[in-house]
């Protein structure tokens, strides 16, 4: 049986299921968005709660530790409660916590309102890439999948931009109403819209757990590490990468990172075409390209028109990855799928955090110029253990 099919029917429509992954894509933006948008609003939010620009930035640290820490028990937990229900339970608390945040007056209160939601991310993660695979049938999981990590996609594209223009136009307060605002109207949307999919059947928390004495998911789960630690050396550090390294203004930096996660939507298209052939090979051939954009970035980085080329083919493989890899590790799995999927958002966090530590040592032993081949030998080190990934086992 396919990783994706489901041994009780959905009852959606072509057209329905279209609707229904819209949005789940759209409902991901904000969800995701609410994760990134408090970059942009720390300097503001530290000046309005009289606190330090390094204590503000912790709010990002717990709300990444707790996504890693409580994604997989949380997942196993709740994903075989009716899905409908529970997206719209999942978008009814992060109003309810982006208005907690839009009104505390205290650190503490705000970190409040940041856990609850930190929760609920994976927890939503893990089950919309299944739901949305299931919604589409086994022909066209990985597509799907793709279209609702494009609303992941754009928000990491437009969630700090978005925070530092909602900090200077409407204030940080603001941006946590919109959101709050918007969740609620896709909750809504989502209860007219979206039909109801078969509940899947109550399995312990230890019979899916199961899933981690598998050598192939744990292989897969290590591979998603190493590659979002190769990710996100650089990109961790890529306005501070234009701006010394290639010499471009203060002022355009956040232009040029908007072009960057714009070129990266071509990534996730395509990346969501190539997928359903083979995760595995997808994974070893945009690895190839993101050590070659990455190395030809810091090798080009006075080039002209030729550095624009690498940071292109760099930020196509980027984008490509996030969706190729959770497809990878949920079918490395025939059972507990949901649970794969939020491990493997675990994952990538834990990748995230590796990634823009040795990315600050890189900076600090050896200076701006060598990120590019730091995070490209890691991304070799990730396509050696893909080769040996791919010859673990048969893919389903």
């Amino acid at each position: 049986m396919s990783a994706y099919e489901t041994t009780v029917p959905v009852a959606s429509t072509s057209k329905g299921a279209g609707i229904s992954i819209a949005i789940l894509a759209f409902s991901a933006f904000l969800i995701v968005t609410t994760e990134f948008l408090i970059v942009g609003l720390l300097p503001a939010l530290a000046r309005d709660l009289d606190i330090s620009i390094a204590v503000a930035g912790q709010l990002v640290t717990l709300f990444a530790f707790t996504v890693m820490l409580f994604g997989p028990p949380l997942t196993a937990a709740l994903s075989h409660l009716e899905r409908k229900k529970l997206f719209i339970a999942i978008l009814l608390l992060f109003a309810a916590a982006n208005a907690v945040a839009a009104a505390s007056s205290s650190f503490w209160v705000l970190a409040v309102a940041r856990v609850l939601p930190a929760l609920a991310l994976p927890v939503f993660w893990g089950t919309a890439s299944e739901t949305a695979a299931q919604l589409a049938g086994p022909q066209r999981a990985g597509q799907a999948i793709s279209r609702v990590y494009l609303g992941i996609s754009a928000a990491m594209l437009l969630g700090i931009p978005l925070g530092t223009v909602a900090a200077s136009a409407i204030g940080w307060r603001g941006a946590f109403w919109l959101l709050a605002g918007l969740s609620l109207i896709m909750a809504a949307a989502m209860w007219v819209c979206m039909p109801s999919v078969a509940r899947t059947a109550k399995v312990e928390f230890l019979k899916q757990a199961r899933i981690f004495k598998e050598p192939c998911f744990l292989a897969n789960v290590l591979l998603s590490v190493l590659v979002f630690s190769a990710m996100f050396i650089a990109y961790t550090y890529l306005g501070d990468i234009l701006e010394r390294a290639a010499g471009v203004a203060p002022a355009d930096v956040g232009w040029w990172m908007m072009g960057f996660g714009a070129i990266g939507l071509v990534g996730n298209w395509i990346g969501g075409r190539v997928v359903d052939h083979s995760p595995i090979n997808a994974t070893v051939g945009f690895l190839v390209l993101l050590a070659l954009g990455m190395a030809a970035t810091a090798a080009l980085a006075q080039g002209g028109w030729l550095f624009c080329v690498a940071l292109g083919l760099w930020g196509i493989a980027n984008t490509a990855l996030y969706p190729i890899s959770q497809v990878r590790v949920m079918r490395s799995v025939s059972h507990a799928q949901a649970l794969a999927g939020t491990t493997n958002v675990s994952a990538a966090n834990a990748g995230i955090g590796v990634g823009a530590i040795l990315g600050g040592m890189t900076l600090s032993k050896l200076g701006i110029g060598y990120l590019g081949y730091m995070a490209a030998a890691v991304a070799l080190l990730a396509l050696l253990l893909a080769l040996a990934v791919r010859n673990l086992a048969p893919e389903r």
